[in-house]
């Protein structure tokens, strides 16, 4: 099926709401899964397949700072998909580069990590040049790099398939930024570069999609879209039931 644009932010807003969200988060997630739908980068679905990561989520858990300086810092995601970890993390991660010139800022321990992009592209559409980077646990192995130029709110995002896997090789859940004012970091393809390529979206490719869906709607899975409804009609139940509880409390104060 078909939808607009903020018709998907309207429905994942109150789906985060009725996962516990806090408003302002809610908005936030709910704008960056429209976000890659939009530029078909499969928001809606990526989200589905974490939602049961989401469901199970102690948000009390919130992201701990594990070391920082004035161009560095790691971060403990604590599991939690992105959504609700990496809003603070982005934000810390640019204003150390708008003091220094450069950051670096590593999460540790989260998931979902596709969603990431609809928050640099916010942070890009400021003046940020940024790469991020994060290593897929799949067969084969793979990384991905997702790259904005300043002033650019749509990124070049490239998979690659690690060839040689070192022996050492562990489970990789965390995702690395970096982030520079004045500095465009995401190299160049040509023919020099020895790389095993699985996937290339260009910043254009991106750019047609988004203008495609937002003219004709976006194209959103039948079951997925359910799934959705059924979380946001948990809020209204649980507002209708809180509302009720607070009506009869009232009356039997009066009482």
């Amino acid at each position: 099926m078909k939808v607009s644009y903020n018709e998907l932010q309207g429905l994942c807003r109150k789906a985060f709401s009725g996962i516990g969200f806090e408003d302002g988060d809610a908005a936030d997630a709910a704008d960056m899964v429209a976000w890659m739908q939009c530029h078909g980068l499969h928001g809606v679905e990526q989200l589905n397949r974490g939602l049961d990561y989401l469901l199970a989520e102690d948000p009390e858990a919130l992201t701990r700072v594990i070391y920082q300086d004035g161009d560095l810092a790691v971060l403990d995601g604590q599991g939690h998909s992105v959504l609700r970890s990496i809003s603070l993390a982005t934000e810390l991660g640019f204003a150390k580069a708008r003091a220094r010139g450069l950051s670096v800022v590593k999460i540790r321990r989260c998931h979902n990590r596709q969603l990431i992009m609809g928050y640099l592209s916010r942070l890009a559409g400021r003046g940020m040049n940024i790469t991020a980077f994060w290593r897929n646990a799949q067969v084969p192995l793979t990384e991905q790099v997702v790259g904005f130029r300043a002033g650019h709110t749509t990124p070049e995002v490239r998979v690659y398939s690690v060839r040689d896997v070192p022996e050492e090789n562990e489970p990789n859940d965390g995702i690395t930024l970096v982030m520079a004012n004045h500095v465009e970091l995401l190299p160049s393809l040509d023919a020099d570069h020895d790389l095993d390529l699985l996937a290339h979206h260009p910043e254009s490719e991106l750019l047609a999609c988004r203008e495609l869906a937002l003219k004709e709607g976006i194209e959103v899975d039948d079951a997925i879209w359910a799934r959705l409804k059924t979380l946001a009609h948990r809020i209204l139940v649980e507002s209708s039931e809180a509302s009720r509880g607070g009506a009869g409390a009232g009356v039997t104060d009066n009482d």
